[in-house]
C-alpha cells in the first residue's frame, strides 16, 4: 500500500464511523420522536357546569377572584373557560334545573363570550346510571308515543335557545345513559337480557329533535356515559352504538379519580377510544378535591387521601387540585389525532348552604374551584387552553 493511500485510509474510515453513527443516531432520534405522544397546542372546549347558579346567588352567595366580585361566568370566562353546561330537568320544581333558569344562565353565559352545552336529563331530577326516571308526565306513554315526545320535547327545549339568540352548540342526549334512560322503556339491561334497540330508538328521536329545531346551525350532538376509567365499559357502550346505527358528535365521558381511578386509567380509555371511533372526546364532568374537610353539616364525597389514586402527585390541596387539572389538559392534549377536544368541571361554584335536593345536603363543598367564602382558588386557571397555571 503507497503511503499516499495509508495516509488517506484512517481518515476515510474515521469519516465513515462518523457518518454512521450521525445516521445511527438520526434514526434513534426519529423513533422516538414516532413513540412520543403528539400534544395538540390547546383544548378546543374549557368550561364548567354551572346551573347551581341561581340558587347560590337566592342564597345570597357571591364569589370573588383576586379580591375582585364578580358573577361565575365573568369569572369563568377571564380565566379562559369558552363553555357553559346547563343541566335541564322536564317538571322540576321552580328554580330547580329548569327551562326557565337555564334560559336565563345561557343569555348570561352568552354576555360573556361562551358557547352552550345542553345537559338534557330526561327526567324531573337527577339522572345518572343508577336512576334514570321517566318524567312522571311521560310514565303512561310507550312506543312511539314516548319517541314522539321525545322528539318534540328536544326540538322545543333546544329551539327555545336559539330563538332567544343563545343557540346551543352541543347538545348531550341523557345525563350519564350507561345503562340506558327513560327507564322502563329506554333501560338497557333488563330481567329478560339486553334492550339496546328500546334505547337506541328513544336516543334517534331525541337527536332528530335536536337537529330540527335549528337546521341552520345543528348543533354537535353527544352521547355521555359515566365511565371515563374503563376502558372495557366505554368500548361496551360505544360499540353498541354503533351496532344500533346511532349517529353522534362527540363522546362524553364522567371522570372523577376517587370514583374513576388513577389518570393512567383514564388516559389508556381516551386512547383507545380515539383509535376505535375517531371521534373527539369530552370530559364532560369532572373535580378534585381542595381540601378532605367538609362543611354545610354533609360529609364530602371523598374524605380520604386512600381516596385518591394520584394523591402522591395531586394532593388534595389548593395547589394540588391546581396541578390535578394540569395533568389532566396535558393527557386530553396528547390523545392520538387531537380527538382529546376538552374537559368541563362540574359546579366549580356549589358553595356550603345550597342543598343538591330537598332530601340531602351539599356533599361537593371541597371539589369547588373557591373556597367556602367564595374566594377563587389557584385551579381556576384550568382554563387556560393548555392548563398553565399563573398562581392566585
Amino acid at each position: 500500500m503507497s503511503s499516499a493511500l495509508q495516509n488517506w485510509w484512517p481518515w476515510r474510515t474515521h469519516t465513515m464511523v462518523i457518518a454512521a453513527s450521525v445516521v445511527i443516531l438520526g434514526l434513534i432520534a426519529a423513533t422516538a420522536t414516532l413513540n412520543q405522544p403528539t400534544t395538540s397546542a390547546a383544548l378546543k372546549i374549557r368550561g364548567a357546569d354551572i346551573s347551581f347558579t341561581l340558587q347560590e346567588e337566592n342564597n345570597n352567595q357571591s364569589l370573588t377572584d383576586n379580591g375582585q366580585a364578580a358573577p361565575i361566568e365573568t369569572i369563568l370566562a377571564q380565566h379562559g373557560a369558552n363553555y357553559a353546561r346547563l343541566r335541564i330537568w322536564v317538571n322540576p320544581p321552580k328554580g330547580t334545573s329548569d327551562l326557565d333558569s337555564a334560559l336565563t344562565l345561557a343569555r348570561r353565559a352568552h354576555a360573556a363570550g361562551l358557547h352552550i352545552l345542553l345537559d338534557l336529563h330526561y327526567s324531573d331530577s337527577w339522572a345518572d346510571r343508577t336512576s334514570q326516571q321517566t318524567p312522571a308526565a311521560w310514565q303512561r306513554l310507550t312506543g312511539a308515543d314516548l319517541r314522539n315526545t321525545v322528539q318534540t320535547y328536544t326540538r322545543d327545549v333546544t329551539a327555545a335557545f336559539a330563538r332567544q339568540g343563545t343557540p346551543a352548540d352541543i347538545v348531550q342526549i341523557g345525563n350519564e345513559t350507561t345503562h340506558g334512560m327513560l327507564w322502563p322503556s329506554g333501560q338497557i339491561y333488563k330481567q329478560t337480557g339486553e334492550d339496546w334497540p328500546g334505547y337506541a330508538d328513544l336516543v334517534k328521536a331525541a337527536i332528530a329533535g335536536a337537529k330540527e329545531a335549528n337546521p341552520a346551525g345543528t348543533p354537535l350532538i353527544m352521547l355521555h356515559i359515566d365511565t371515563g376509567g374503563d376502558q372495557e365499559a366505554s368500548t361496551y357502550y360505544f360499540d353498541h352504538i354503533q351496532q344500533q346505527g346511532i349517529s353522534f358528535d362527540l363522546i362524553g365521558l364522567t371522570y372523577y379519580p376517587f370514583w374513576n381511578g388513577p389518570l393512567a386509567d383514564l388516559q389508556r380509555n381516551l386512547n383507545n377510544l380515539a383509535g376505535r371511533y375517531g371521534k373527539d372526546i369530552l370530559i364532560a364532568e369532572t373535580a378534585y378535591p381542595w381540601t378532605l374537610s367538609s362543611a354545610d353539616n354533609t360529609p364530602s364525597v371523598v374524605t380520604s387521601l386512600e381516596a385518591l389514586p394520584d394523591a402522591a402527585a395531586h394532593p388534595p390541596t389548593p395547589q394540588g387540585q391546581a396541578t390535578y387539572f394540569a395533568a389532566l389538559n396535558r393527557i386530553l392534549r396528547e390523545v392520538p389525532n387531537g380527538h382529546g377536544t376538552g374537559y368541563l368541571i362540574w359546579e366549580p361554584g356549589w358553595l356550603p348552604g345550597v342543598p343538591a335536593d330537598a332530601r340531602t345536603g351539599n356533599a361537593h363543598t371541597n371539589l369547588t374551584l373557591f373556597d367556602w367564602w367564595g374566594h377563587g382558588l389557584p385551579a381556576l386557571d384550568a382554563f387556560r387552553p393548555t392548563g398553565t397555571t399563573t398562581g392566585h
